[in-house]
């Protein structure tokens, strides 16, 4: 390597440093490795993943996702609500903090356990453990403390059947514009007066309409966590624990609304527009010098614009892989799947991509700033105190600065997105299977999807390679 790469990429680790620092949201590095293997052999994994599910026999396909009970449960009806006023108290200090605190976002609580702790590794937990958002969600305790019930009865709202969980979408939708439009949304009294505002519109909303309905329906990140739970390879049924390959549980109650499969492609479309928005060749699109920024604020409107422009194409795109394959699975068939009902029950089989890219996407930064919130946790107020008596702690970014450690970051990250990508090409053949009940049929329905998630593992890898400069 010449002098002047060397003196370039100790550059770029620099500047990435000093961005790592100063953002409590996801950052990329420049990777400097050869991703073309990289991306080929992932590309190749998941096509070979499709060609053995093809040739197998449908009944050894639908038994993939067969569960195993291990044990039963105790009944109890009372822990969740002890547990959801703990989490509650929690998020009263994290706001407090917010308010009072630092304002320099890697100083403060608040937005270090906002963006890193829980949207960032407890997503990932949910994913992987099962619904621990049952037990920790911040309104179900207070809710039952407060006379709900003669609340209801004296308005009597309800939510109509058909509105299903499009009101979570839109609020989702919102969120992800805060996320990724607003100037600052990782700082601390920005933050705070938004956190305080949502939680007590979802508990007014809980009050009106129902406690339940309300969360089921209406509250994004229990939507949104609801999902990811069912992807748990641990999963519970009627008190009794059991486990299988990841997905089986979405078989216990197959997806058959419209507006739930919708939300599942809006959670792909803005996790997928969340790497992309950073890249040189989104910056090229708007307009932007990539090696000088303006800012967010100067890109808020492209930025919306493409965020609604990503969810509109991947939904365009779905739906048309999935007609496709009704079209050629129907076809000369007494008996035939509507499109509507493979739509609804195959949007599922994204839900591994989606958590996957969710992995991948924020793994750097979870590396960084889960370090600052152990400093921000031990001294909250910074005033110089250390309550987790960790003494002088330096937040560490030297594994970002050797070829070997980042070589194994991104291959971390490559494995999880490939690895995401084969459990969603089997999660959609088992599904196919129990939905058309014949072989050929499934595998005819299959062939759009299948080269649409070869080609969205291409696009997944390529992005956590691609150079940004946001």
């Amino acid at each position: 390597m010449s002098k002047l790469a060397k003196c370039s990429v100790t550059l770029l680790l620099f500047l990435y440093a000093i961005q790592g620092k100063a953002h409590t949201s996801e950052q990329g590095f420049v990777l400097l490795l050869p991703t073309d293997v990289y991306i080929s052999a992932g590309v190749v994994a998941v096509a070979l993943t499709v060609l053995i599910l093809a040739i197998l026999p449908s009944h050894i396909i639908t038994a993939i996702h067969t569960e195993k009970n291990l044990f039963h449960l105790p009944r109890s009806s009372s822990l969740s609500r002890y547990t959801s006023l703990l989490s509650f108290i929690a998020l009263l200090a994290l706001l407090i903090v917010g308010f009072n605190g630092p304002h320099d976002p890697t100083k403060n609580m608040l937005p270090l356990y906002i963006w890193t702790i829980w949207w960032i590794a407890f997503v990932c937990l949910q994913a992987t453990f099962g619904n621990l958002w049952h037990w920790v969600n911040p309104w179900a305790g207070v809710y039952t403390l407060l006379p709900s019930t003669r609340i209801q009865q004296s308005i009597s709202l309800k939510l109509p059947e058909h509105t299903g969980v499009w009101p979570a979408v839109i609020i989702y939708i919102v969120f992800s514009l805060f996320a990724l439009a607003d100037p600052a949304p990782e700082d601390p009294v920005r933050l705070a007066i938004v956190v305080s505002g949502y939680w007590t519109f979802t508990l007014m909303g809980m009050l009106l309409f129902g406690g339940s309905s309300w969360l089921q329906r209406c509250e994004c990140f229990t939507v949104l966590l609801n999902q990811m739970a069912r992807l748990s390879a641990i999963g519970t049924n009627k008190n009794r624990v059991s486990i299988g390959l990841p997905g089986w549980q979405l078989f216990s109650k197959p997806i058959d609304s419209s507006s739930i499969a919708f939300f599942l492609l809006t959670l792909l479309a803005i996790g997928s527009f969340d790497g992309f928005n950073e890249t040189f060749y989104w910056l090229e699109i708007i307009g932007v010098n990539p090696l000088n920024f303006p800012g967010r604020s100067a890109v808020v409107n492209q930025t919306t614009g493409g965020l609604l422009v990503s969810v509109s194409l991947l939904v365009s795109c779905f739906a048309l892989c999935i007609w496709i394959g009704v079209f050629l699975a129907n076809r000369q068939h007494i008996e035939k799947v509507s499109f509507k009902t493979s739509f609804t029950y195959l949007s599922a089989s994204l839900l591994p991509i989606a958590i996957a890219y969710h992995f991948a996407h924020f793994l750097t930064a979870f590396l960084v700033n889960y370090q600052y919130a152990f400093v921000a946790t031990t001294d909250p107020f910074h005033d110089g105190r250390d309550l987790l008596g960790l003494g002088r702690y330096y937040v560490s970014t030297g594994f970002l600065n050797t070829p070997s450690t980042v070589k194994k970051i991104w291959l971390t990250q490559a494995a999880a997105v490939v690895i995401g990508h084969v459990l969603s090409v089997i999660l959609a053949h088992s599904i196919a299977a129990r939905l058309w009940k014949n072989t050929n049929r499934a595998l005819l329905s299959q062939v759009p999807l299948a080269l649409f998630m070869i080609f969205y593992t291409l696009l997944g890898l390529w992005l956590l390679a691609a150079p940004r400069g946001a």
